[in-house]
């Protein structure tokens, strides 16, 4: 199954995961629906469809929730499909394909769409294209369940060559944008308008060159906007922090904490702001932290959490 990224529904009554397989016989790339119970944390299988794509590796909901949108990594394509009102899935019902790549012979031979996001205004879809170094952005048109994207205009915006786009993340208000690359290991500060991404910034993670790969992973800003995380990976193994200005959009280092563990892929703050959950992928653990609200910075809480192979985490508020 490999249910790499998650994303539960505005009503907290369903779970939706990607199924990250390549399409080998009969092990296709799908995303699978759940019923669940927020109180118990239970999951109930509802149905799986394809994708229509390889390596599916994220997964968004349209602000309405009648579309669940899918990025297809290896296939260079993303989809929408439908979702029915009893949370199941009924099936894609448009895809567009990326067709170009980039500089890299090794990581960029094709486009590899790797996050597909609304933004806060939910008029305009957002998908990262690590295989192409471009930021596409598509208008939603809401209510429109078969053909619910369009290319906006401009229909993509182009980052550094070889820098690898892989997740953004909106301001509290939508104006800035926020784009991690996981080869270029750096983050883009852009200020949007509409479709349009103008950039005024960009920060280095590492605060030192480690020998090896690295590879930046998820970023995620704090409940309040005030604080910017991003994951690094492999050999740095880290979580870096930045202090957000509430007028510019801009980041100012605050620190580095390690992750505790190996390769942490994905992490989630939990809605109060409080704590900070990191899943290390290759450590076979989730560690959580407390939050400094004021300051920003991590601290663990205790022993790590075994769990087998972490790659997504999501946090729900407690009934």
């Amino acid at each position: 199954m490999n249910p790499s990224y998650l994303v539960v529904s505005p009503d907290e009554k369903f779970v939706y995961a990607v199924n990250e397989l390549h399409g080998c016989g009969d092990e296709q790339g799908a995303v699978s629906a759940f019923h669940f119970d927020a109180a118990s944390g239970a999951l109930t299988f509802i149905n799986k469809v394809s994708s229509v794509g390889e390596d599916p590796c994220y997964v968004s909901l349209s602000s309405d929730g009648h579309n669940l949108f899918v990025a297809n990594y290896s296939s260079g394509s993303l989809s929408a499909l439908a979702v029915q009102a009893d949370g199941s899935l009924s099936g894609t019902v448009e895809t567009l394909i990326h067709l170009g790549h980039g500089p890299n012979p090794v990581r960029q031979k094709s486009a590899h769409v790797h996050m597909v996001f609304p933004a806060p205004d939910h008029n305009f879809l957002f998908a990262t294209d690590l295989g192409e170094d471009r930021v596409y952005a598509y208008r939603c048109e809401l209510g429109n369940q078969a053909f619910p994207l369009h290319p906006a205009e401009p229909p993509f915006t182009s980052v550094t060559a070889g820098a690898g786009p892989r997740h953004m993340a909106f301001g509290p208000d939508g104006r800035f944008v926020y784009l991690i690359e996981e080869m270029g290991e750096a983050i883009v500060v852009f200020k949007r308008d509409g479709a349009r991404l103008n950039s005024i910034q960009t920060v280095r993670l590492a605060d030192k060159e480690w020998p090896g790969d690295t590879g930046a992973a998820a970023l995620h800003l704090s409940p309040d906007g005030k604080f910017l995380y991003a994951s690094n990976r492999a050999n740095a193994n880290e979580l870096v922090i930045y202090s957000v200005d509430p007028q510019a959009g801009t980041l100012m280092p605050v620190g580095h904490q390690s992750s505790l563990g190996v390769k942490p892929r994905d992490f989630c703050i939990d809605p109060t702001g409080k704590f900070l959950v990191a899943a290390n992928q290759d450590s076979d653990n989730v560690v959580i932290f407390k939050r400094d609200l004021e300051a920003g910075t991590l601290t663990p809480t205790g022993k790590p959490v075994e769990v087998g192979s972490p790659v997504c985490v999501q946090g729900v508020p407690v009934p």
